[in-house]
Formats: C-alpha cells, structure tokens, sequence
C-alpha cells in the first residue's frame, strides 16, 4: 500500500471521528433504543453515556448477563459510517466490532444476544 493510500485511509477516519462528535444526541438515541431491546430479553445494562462526570469518556452500553460461572459482558458503542449512516460496533474491538447498522433495535438486540449466548456457552458453537 503506498503512503497517498494510507493517508485517504487515516483521513477517513479522522473525518469519520469528527463528524461522530456532533452527534450525541443520536448517539444516545440509538444506544438507549438498544437498551430498551435488551431489556425485553432480560439482559442487564449500564448506560454509561449518562455519566456526567465522564464528559471525555467514549458512550458505551455496557450489557451483561450472570451465569453459574460468573459474569459475561459486552460493552456496545455507535460509531459514524460512510454515507451518513451509524452502526453499533462491540467497542473492544474497534472498527472490527460491527455489529450491525443502527435504525432495527430488536436486530441490534438479537446480534448481542447470539455474542453473550456465544460467551456463555462457547463449547456449544
């Protein structure tokens, strides 16, 4: 790859980057959809995008489930696409962590439910 292709590369994401910073407000709107999602299954959640005190802080739904070996957890964050588009993304995992496009909580809840049944179970997949 040549050094004009790696930098259209890193200036992507920096726009990609700056253009998610406006958008709070869909950001929380998409996260707190999933929220509601995941709590029809039953899963737990932490919405830690309400954290004032953590204004420098990426805003993640951290989701867990207990089990009769501990905890299994996910953290969710919403990221800006190319078009104008958000998509949840599993936030450890970067921008290898997508999940799915935002708009359908119920199939955001589905894709998270299938990673934590995943976790839970691992032997079984």
């Amino acid at each position: 790859m040549g050094p004009l292709r790696s930098m259209n590369r890193e200036s992507g994401r920096r726009l990609l980057r700056w253009r998610g910073r406006p958008g709070r407000g869909a950001v929380v709107g998409h996260l707190d959809g999933l929220a509601v999602a995941l709590a029809s299954k039953g899963y737990r959640h932490i919405k830690l995008y309400q954290a004032a005190e953590l204004p420098g802080r990426p805003l993640l739904l951290w989701v867990f489930v207990f089990g009769v070996q501990g905890h299994v957890r996910v953290a969710v964050t919403v990221r800006a696409m190319d078009g104008g588009a958000w998509a949840y993304y599993e936030a450890r995992r970067g921008e290898y962590g997508y999940l799915c496009p935002c708009g359908d909580a119920q199939y955001a809840a589905e894709r998270v439910d299938a990673l934590l049944k995943h976790r839970m179970f691992p032997s079984t997949w």
